[in-house]
């Protein structure tokens, strides 16, 4: 059992190679080709600005999703994904109703900071986030003393799973980088409704 990564106020578990390298390239290419990707206006700072990144909402079809603005209606769960959700569900110990899947395409694509706690995810939401392409730096921080920081490569084929009372006391980003770096899809999967 890993061990959390937290040091108070919630748990974040991480499995670096919860999926084999072969398996993470299969799952890549799929989700690449056969997801409906789509990049959308969200609201920030008062304007409404392009997501930096492509988007996509899979799960149950009468439950649709929001944040910043967005509504998304989700699309029927596809094999590969539910192969996922049923894979990372035994470690969860929760029945995943959606993923709302973010393709960072390179190194200026990003997500700021941000707390999954809107209500529909349930007092203390479980959020299963698995990897795969390219290496990318998450940070974690405690949303009242920002000076408690934890920083971590998500690599290809992992799974970071959070929990507890993570989304009432952390924020979490995925920074821009300079580098030069290939594309990243990432699947976050969680219980709505």
């Amino acid at each position: 059992m890993p061990t959390n990564l937290l040091p108070f106020q919630g748990e974040a578990s991480f499995f670096p190679d919860f999926f084999s390298e072969q398996e993470s390239d299969l799952l890549f290419q799929k989700a690449v080709e056969e997801i409906h990707w789509k990049q959308e206006p969200i609201w920030m700072f008062g304007k409404k600005v392009m997501q930096p990144r492509l988007t996509a909402l899979y799960g149950h079809p009468e439950i649709s999703y929001g944040y910043s603005g967005i509504e998304m209606k989700p699309f029927p769960w596809t094999d590969f994904l539910l192969e996922i959700k049923n894979r990372i569900e035994k470690e969860a110990g929760v029945i995943f109703t959606h993923v709302l899947l973010n393709h960072y395409r390179d190194g200026k694509d990003s997500m700021g900071w941000h707390r999954d706690n809107e209500k529909v995810l349930g007092p203390n939401p479980v959020i299963g986030s698995v990897s795969f392409g390219a290496l990318r730096n998450f940070q974690l921080r405690h949303y009242v003393d920002k000076q408690h920081k934890i920083s971590l490569d998500l690599s290809h084929g992992s799974f970071l799973l959070m929990k507890g009372e993570t989304q009432h006391h952390w924020e979490h980003q995925i920074p821009k980088t300079s580098k030069i770096i290939g594309p990243r899809i990432n699947m976050t999967f969680r219980r709505i409704g």
